[in-house]
């Protein structure tokens, strides 16, 4: 008992050491760039490179509702996942198991089946939103098409961390540091979630002795592992900034498709917001019915399940 309260101790000193030092870092950093932006070289690089370049021309004005619809399903999706995924790796003896039709010996946990379902429709929901993107033109907005990126990244990246933000309007174009952002995580990320989910999941050929050399399981299950906290830094970083930029006019845009060229425009309205409010519930009333109760009759349209 002694050495429970001494574990628990030692964890609580840790933790306040880990934030003190986190929050001496964060002051450092803000008065590093503060005083960076101060210097006359600075406010040069920044009046040339304000943050973000023009778009090309023809490229689209405002968020479509398609892309709103998308917006909401991709992060319904994306907690799922995330959640599903952290509870298979945490669970050591599973109460339900899943098999496909005739395969009895093919045999998964339920929580890895459904999460391998969810990652069928995310993939699904991405395949979509790639096609519209392209077809649309608003891939412009989301992928760099000047050199122009870098210096109005490195910018914007300077101005948010002096806490002197830069000024946006997303729904005409969005700062450079997003732009890559956005890039990354469509482009790069979900290709590798995909790749290395892959390779993980009860699809892939395990009797192939020579792909499995060439592709091995632990090269992917470390990369999966770092790909999911890339997504979850990106959608608590993302979700911070949308609030604190201007919480109701970025949830117009991205919820309602309502938005102006006029930056003050949609400031206070609370479409948006109530929307978000909306869809956390959904997402949340999601992840409370995720039960075996609910997801084995499921299971069951697809295969079998057996109980322990």
């Amino acid at each position: 008992m002694l050495e429970r309260g001494s574990a628990a101790r030692r964890r609580a000193t840790l933790v306040a050491v880990l934030g003190v030092a986190l929050v001496l870092a964060a002051a450092g950093a803000v008065a590093s760039a503060r005083w960076m932006l101060s210097l006359d070289a600075m406010r040069g690089f920044v009046e040339r490179y304000p943050g973000a370049y023009p778009l090309p021309e023809g490229a689209p004005v405002g968020i479509p509702p398609w892309l709103a619809w998308q917006h909401f399903f991709n992060a319904f999706l994306m907690v799922l996942v995330i959640r599903t995924g952290l509870q298979a790796r945490k669970e050591k003896r599973p109460r339900v198991f899943w098999s496909p039709r005739g395969r009895p010996k093919r045999r998964t946990s339920l929580t890895i089946w459904f999460h391998q379902a969810l990652d069928m429709l995310w993939m699904g929901n991405g395949v979509v939103f790639v096609v519209l993107l392209f077809a649309t033109g608003q891939w412009m907005r989301i992928v760099p098409t000047s050199w122009e990126v870098v210096p109005n990244a490195v910018s914007a990246a300077l101005q948010y961390v002096s806490l002197d933000w830069p000024t946006e309007n997303g729904w005409v174009n969005y700062n450079s540091l997003q732009q890559l952002a956005y890039a990354t995580t469509v482009f790069v990320a979900a290709p590798l979630a995909v790749a290395t989910g892959a390779r993980l999941s009860t699809v892939w050929p395990r009797g192939d002795g020579r792909l499995n050399r060439l592709y091995p399981i632990e090269w992917a299950r470390r990369l999966h592992v770092l790909v999911m906290l890339f997504f979850v830094v990106f959608i608590v970083t993302h979700v911070a900034l949308v609030l604190a930029t201007g919480a109701l006019r970025n949830l117009n845009h991205m919820y309602a498709a309502q938005g102006s060229a006029d930056p003050a425009a949609y400031a206070d309205n609370w479409t948006g917001f109530w929307l978000f409010v909306l869809s956390l519930g959904v997402i949340v009333g999601a992840c409370v019915a995720a039960r075996p109760a609910v997801l084995v009759p499921i299971a069951r349209l697809f295969g079998t399940t057996i109980t322990r």
